[in-house]
């Protein structure tokens, strides 16, 4: 009789990052002097007719779930004719870049969207092939290959980074993106600095992402008034800017254009920016800036 070879146990979070009192690190230095580093993170994603709504705005008559869910596929489909380029326009009224965070099917579906970013000199993260969780994949290293290579042929670089459809992972995700070459990911919010995953291939370096200055938690899910991103964004930056003296910070803002794009809402995004760049020592950046800084400052 053949052995049977145990394979080995997958690491669990606890495993991958050590514990570390952002209180206990040495401080730093951003460039310039710089106290607080802010990423913009603009999710653009593909919503399947095939299948239910990744999100709803209207609930189905007498609660049956539909197939086809037109009237919530069309919600989302709205961002991406009309919302994006709303957040396109106040990205740049700052003069700085976003990240735009991608499906890679978006690259063939929408591929204006990505021209346009393009045309803004954004990067272009990895954000899962089609927007379903990473549990529910048959082949995740597949799908993950497919994000990579449609972005690469649609932008003419791999992707660096990764933020996983609805921050999912399975406990070997941050294996597979690392060898893969994903450099950096934004699922885990853990912390208001970069830290360093372990993987099977070296190091993945965590970014600082938000499910609290963020669109999808506050508008469709805590369903709060068009506002409350401009006063939660606020008081987020307060707080971590006045933090940045001592420890430097990162703060995220994460917006969808089918939420923050819709016209209600887009003029509190403007005056988040307009509040933050009234402030000495704010470096705008990308998630790749952060990472090139993160790993020459340490």
């Amino acid at each position: 009789m053949g052995r049977t070879v145990a394979l080995p146990r997958p690491m669990k979070p606890r495993d991958r990052l050590s514990y570390s009192a952002i209180v206990d690190r040495p401080r730093l230095p951003l460039p310039n002097g710089g106290r607080i580093a802010v990423w913009t993170i603009v999710n653009v994603e593909e919503w399947s007719i095939d299948h239910p709504m990744p999100r709803t705005v209207l609930p189905p008559p007498r609660g049956e779930p539909l197939l086809p869910d037109l009237a919530n596929w069309a919600w989302h489909e709205y961002g991406m004719r009309v919302g994006f380029w709303r957040l396109l326009e106040t990205v740049r009224a700052t003069g700085y870049r976003a990240t735009l965070a991608t499906n890679g099917s978006v690259c063939k579906t929408y591929p204006r969207v990505i021209e346009a970013a393009l045309e803004e000199n954004w990067e272009i993260m990895g954000h899962g092939f089609l927007q379903e969780p990473m549990h529910k994949l048959a082949d995740q290293r597949q799908a993950i290959r497919d994000t990579i290579e449609a972005i690469h042929k649609a932008t003419g670089k791999p992707p660096r980074g990764w933020e996983s459809p609805g921050l999912t992972e399975t406990f070997e995700t941050p294996d597979l993106l690392a060898e893969e070459g994903i450099e950096y990911v934004a699922d885990w919010v853990v912390d208001d600095q970069p830290v360093e995953l372990k993987t099977t291939a070296g190091p993945l370096i965590s970014i600082p992402y938000t499910v609290e200055v963020n669109d999808i938690p506050i508008m469709a899910l805590q369903q709060h008034a068009s506002d409350i991103l401009l006063r939660r964004g606020i008081d987020h930056f307060d707080r971590l800017y006045e933090e940045g003296a001592t420890h430097t910070r990162v703060m995220a803002i994460s917006v969808h254009p089918f939420l923050t794009g819709a016209p209600h809402r887009i003029k509190y995004l403007a005056e988040l920016y307009n509040y933050i760049l009234s402030k000495p020592d704010v470096c705008m950046m990308t998630g790749e800036e952060i990472l090139d800084w993160y790993n020459s400052a340490r």
